[in-house]
């Protein structure tokens, strides 16, 4: 089992980059073919993102478009839209011409407009032609922009018998056939059938009598993140799309939607570390500064605010120095509890989890903070009275910090809600936005209660 296990692990090797590399040096395009019959589509794109554009080019124009198509879709997507700059017209329509519909258009969308009509224009296959234009006119963001037209879909009206020779002449246009998809002579989707059911199925059966009429499917206009929760709240493989009359027009699959969710993640991710903008390691440092700079101006009018907010009680200070020190604790708690509180909720929205109403959310959330701010308060109680030798500082303190953690779990609970609601991502909740927000409140708090308790 150990020896099947190193077999199909692919391991990038400084070796293998300088073997492929000589071989294109050399020219020696045969030993270079046979070299990278033996990787995977993934692997030969994982050996091109190492190698220099020139050499990539040289990779992807040898190979056969067959394969060249599957790597190019691996690829980076800033590596790959280099590497087509480098094709011609021609040759991408060739690649273009080996993949799904759903991957030609996503292809030909990140071509320059004036280059994509042309790609187009080249496409041989009237049929996959008009196709990938249908797919181009939808939102990317859209189940219309996600799915492919590729599938299997048979008539009520058929026998089993007749519906398997037609299925035989459609499967081979398919990559994975999921489900066998049943229309009315309208073409809107009434039922599936499993191959299952085809199988064990008598010849002369009609379609009708075994097709089950309890299919899931999205609208084609539906967002790709509500068919992302339809699908995997009913662990589905595949889903069919219809437009608002029923037609069935496509068909979306378990890869797509991974990958909506991978990038959906990066994103939130992103924001939630204060990154405006969806941008990647290697990209220009102008454009890693416009996505981080606005986040971080805003920490700088936060951290502005709590020297205006601790200046205005400067005789606190004054008084009671001890005050001073214990600033950075009661800023951190707020902002740790906040961060906590709305990633909990960010999460929740984003599974659908989030039920009831926002005010017993924020009750629950109250009482959660109370007790976390309870057991937190009376640890530090005890600790400043023992190490300071004053009651009244120490209750003092104590108070303010269950106050503080309650009021920046509030904070971290409401604010994401209210971004749903307005129907702004409320990943940005979760970033610096709530962090500063809680360092604010949480420092005039503080003082507040202090100096109340302590009669300054």
């Amino acid at each position: 089992m150990e020896d099947i296990q190193e077999n199909i692990q692919f391991q990038l090797t400084d070796e293998l980059i300088e073997k492929v590399e000589i071989l294109i040096e050399d020219q020696k395009d045969n030993d270079l073919n046979t070299l990278l019959k033996e990787y995977h589509h993934a692997d030969i794109a994982e050996i091109l993102d190492d190698l220099d554009l020139d050499d990539a080019v040289y990779v992807i124009k040898l190979l056969d478009s067959e394969t060249t198509s599957e790597i190019l879709m691996e690829l980076d997507e800033d590596i790959r839209e280099k590497i087509l700059g480098n094709l011609s017209t021609k040759e991408i329509a060739e690649e273009v011409e080996e993949l799904d519909t759903d991957d030609a258009a996503d292809m030909i969308a990140e071509l320059p407009e004036e280059r994509q009509a042309d790609v187009i224009s080249q496409i041989e296959d009237e049929e996959h032609r008009e196709e990938i234009q249908e797919l181009l006119a939808y939102d990317e963001d859209t189940a219309g922009g996600l799915m492919a037209k590729e599938l299997v879909k048979v008539y009520e009206t058929w026998t089993v018998a007749g519906c398997l020779r037609r299925i035989r002449g459609q499967a081979k246009d398919v990559t994975r056939v999921h489900s066998v998809y049943v229309v009315d002579k309208q073409d809107k989707l009434i039922g599936r059938l499993s191959l299952k059911d085809l199988i064990t199925s008598k010849s002369d059966q009609k379609i009708a009598d075994i097709a089950k009429d309890n299919v899931d499917w999205v609208n084609v206009h539906d967002d790709v993140e509500d068919v992302a929760r339809v699908m995997a709240k009913y662990d589905l493989e595949a889903i069919p799309v219809v437009d608002n009359n029923q037609v069935l027009l496509g068909r979306i699959t378990i890869d797509d939607i991974i990958d909506v969710i991978r990038e959906e993640a990066d994103k939130d991710y992103q924001l939630a570390a204060g990154i405006s903008q969806d941008v990647e390691a290697d990209d220009s440092i102008l454009q890693l500064t416009r996505a981080r700079l606005p986040w971080l101006f805003l920490g700088l009018i936060g951290g502005v605010g709590a020297f205006l907010i601790m200046e205005g009680f400067h005789d606190a200070f004054e008084k009671y120095a001890v005050l001073f020190f214990f600033t950075p604790l009661i800023a951190a708690m707020a902002g740790n509890v906040g961060v906590q509180s709305s990633a909990i909720i960010v999460q929740g929205l984003a599974n659908d989890d989030i039920k009831g109403s926002v005010n017993n959310r924020l009750i629950k959330e109250m009482l959660l903070a109370a007790l976390n701010g309870t057991i937190l308060a009376l640890f530090l109680f005890l600790f400043v009275w023992v190490t300071k030798g004053d009651f009244y500082t120490a209750l003092a303190i104590s108070v303010s910090l269950i106050a503080v953690i309650i009021v920046a779990g509030l904070i971290g609970t409401f604010v994401p809600l209210f971004l749903n609601k307005r129907g702004i991502d409320p990943a940005i909740a979760t970033g610096p936005f709530i962090t500063t927000s809680n360092d604010i409140f949480g420092i005039l708090i503080y003082f507040w209660i202090a100096k109340l308790i302590l009669g300054i």
